[in-house]
């Protein structure tokens, strides 16, 4: 099993690559006073599959995944990605060594998005909720000083949904991972407000994180379920709740977006001309950008300059570390991706990097 590597070259890269040394460097000369935090890694449990192995709908969930992805992508993860990651997923150990080589402090481990399951009914929904946390809990047990954690939700049955947030928070989890609709309802949907009701109540963060794109065979070529898709359905979903009126019903709320928010922080102003234009947009108390600053955005946009496009839509206290740890869709250079924000001062590199994440967690 490869360990994670800061920057992944290709055939065009010479023996030396500028860019790994460079990412390298940037790790060796970081400050050990930042505890550097990652808010965007994910742990897969075993027992999900298991839980899961004869249903009918997990079998169907899979193969419309498939179809969505493309048989080439799909093959390619069987074959290549996912045994490369495999180990990574399940075994701290190898998770530490990286950790370690990436400069990072704290991961606040989430659920692998692949088991949300929102098909299930409410007695396996239940087990599947309680094996997964209980996974994510061992490990913050074990590694109390390295890993923090994001609980699974049953987000289809929403009153089993809260009792499960609730009681995850008394056990230690900073918040939630959810995904961007629920079997295609949207967060939006008033069926969710004693959801929203709760984390707020409780100050849990909830993290939207994507599980493919909803577009049918439209993406299934050059991993376009991903590449372009995630981010369109955190794009949507963020979209749902600013003009559902979800943050002015519940202003304390805690978002926190996955792949920097997708697309909508980096193209507020037609939202904002449509709230404008349209009555039937005219849905919530302010501009639809205003909101944007009540978000938290992680930095998966790979490039420094993508990153101070998004400072500049959201506000630097909104921006975390996220890396997606260990997936290949992942950026791992984040010493030397914020070092390259040099329009920042070096308190509010700090922020990226620790403070804001901190803030948000309430650590």
């Amino acid at each position: 099993m490869d360990a994670i590597q800061l920057h992944i070259c290709d055939s065009r890269c010479p023996p030396s690559c500028s860019l790994a040394n460079k990412a390298q460097q940037a790790v060796n000369q970081r400050s050990r006073a930042v505890q550097v935090i990652d808010l965007h890694c994910h742990v897969f449990v075993p027992d999900v599959e298991r839980l899961t192995a004869q249903e009918e709908r997990r079998r169907q969930e899979n193969a419309r995944m498939r179809l969505t992805t493309g048989e080439a992508s799909s093959q390619y993860n069987d074959e290549r990605m996912l045994p490369d990651i495999a180990g990574k997923l399940v075994d701290p150990g190898a998770r530490l060594e990286d950790m370690e080589r990436l400069g990072i402090d704290l991961q606040v481990l989430s659920p692998s998005p692949s088991h949300y399951c929102y098909w299930a009914d409410e007695t396996l929904a239940e087990a599947l909720v309680d094996v997964q946390n209980n996974a994510i809990l061992s490990l913050i047990d074990q590694y109390p000083e390295k890993f923090s954690g994001f609980c699974a939700l049953s987000l289809q049955h929403p009153e089993l949904a809260v009792a499960q947030l609730e009681t995850a928070v008394k056990n230690g989890f900073r918040g939630a991972e959810i995904s961007t609709h629920v079997e295609g309802t949207p967060l939006s949907s008033p069926a969710l407000e004693p959801l929203w009701a709760c984390a707020e109540k409780l100050g849990a963060v909830i993290f939207i994180h994507p599980f493919g794109a909803d577009l049918g065979d439209r993406l299934d070529t050059h991993y376009l379920s991903n590449v372009i898709g995630q981010p369109l359905e955190t794009t949507i979903a963020l979209s749902q709740l600013i003009f559902g009126g979800v943050f002015d019903r519940y202003p304390n709320l805690k978002i926190l977006a996955a792949h920097s928010g997708g697309y909508l922080p980096f193209y507020p102003e037609r939202s904002n001309h449509g709230y404008r234009v349209r009555p039937e947009a005219q849905t919530m108390k302010y501009a639809p950008s205003e909101y944007l600053r009540r978000i938290w955005f992680d930095t998966l946009v790979y490039t420094p300059e993508a990153v101070q496009a998004l400072i500049n839509s959201v506000g630097v206290d909104q921006v975390v570390v996220g890396t997606d740890y260990p997936f290949d869709m992942g950026a791992y250079d984040i010493h030397a991706l914020v070092n390259e924000l040099t329009e920042l001062s070096p308190e509010e590199r700090e922020k990226i990097l620790s403070n804001n994440a901190k803030r948000l967690l309430g650590l």
